[in-house]
């Protein structure tokens, strides 16, 4: 017996038909057989085509008749063909809705295990217990943020002192220590040479500019390096 004759005559196994229906599985595997079958078909059309093809130009104008027999033939096997391919056609559609059919069901059926397992894990949860353990994370988040902050500032050593006396205090030392070295300043003697009445005013005057210029230059180096050591001594205070 044929495979076709098989599948219209419903070769199912005993197993399918007492359940009603074949299962998808068996369904594809018998769409696949089908097809496998059609294209041997189309394999053996083809070649008996090609056959009455050439013997058509074999008997050509010897032979007419031989080759109009040979033609017809071969029209219809063409005719054959075509609907083959057809039936193909069809059972490839419906071999692929079936895949797909048969793939939704197995995702949806993974898709209610999955949920009939995560109801069984949210049995044992209690939204209150949830929100409570929540806030107190968020609680012991905010202790510990607290602590950290704690640690990272700087201890305050030394800051009883008050501020005010002790800029008191450097003022009085840097006052001190001004005088202390403006007393040490030395001027430069006067000449004690007597200088020309009229012709030498000029000179004189300049000399006594120079002098001039020369004191508060000396004054003036005195006075920046005070201010150079009164920064420093500010500086080691604070």
């Amino acid at each position: 017996m044929s495979k076709i004759s098989k599948f219209f005559k419903g070769g199912g196994s005993a197993a399918s038909k007492g359940r009603g229906g074949p299962s998808p599985q068996e369904a594809l595997a018998r769409l696949r057989e089908t097809e496998e079958m059609l294209s041997k078909k189309q394999e053996y059309l083809e070649t008996r085509i090609e056959r009455e093809l050439a013997a058509a130009r074999q008997h050509g104008t010897k032979n007419r008749r031989a080759a109009l027999q040979a033609l017809k033939r071969k029209k219809r096997y063409e005719k054959q063909l075509s609907q083959i391919d057809g039936t193909l056609s069809t059972i490839e559609f419906q071999r692929e809705a079936l895949e797909n059919s048969h793939t939704n069901t197995e995702v949806l059926k993974n898709m209610g295990y999955a949920a009939q397992a995560m109801k069984k894990v949210h049995e044992n949860m209690d939204l209150n217990k949830i929100d409570d353990l929540m806030q107190d994370i968020t609680e012991q988040q905010d202790v510990a943020q607290e602590i950290s902050e704690a640690i990272s500032n700087r201890a305050g050593f030394g800051d009883e002192f008050d501020e005010d006396e002790l800029m008191a205090e450097l003022e009085e030392l840097e006052q001190e220590e001004m005088n202390k070295r403006m007393g040490d300043v030395r001027l430069p003697s006067v000449p004690s040479t007597s200088l020309p009445s009229r012709p030498g005013k000029l000179f004189a005057c300049h000399f006594k500019q120079n002098w001039l210029v020369t004191f508060i230059q000396s004054s003036t180096r005195k006075r920046v390096e005070d201010e150079d050591d009164m920064k420093q001594l500010a500086a080691w205070a604070s």
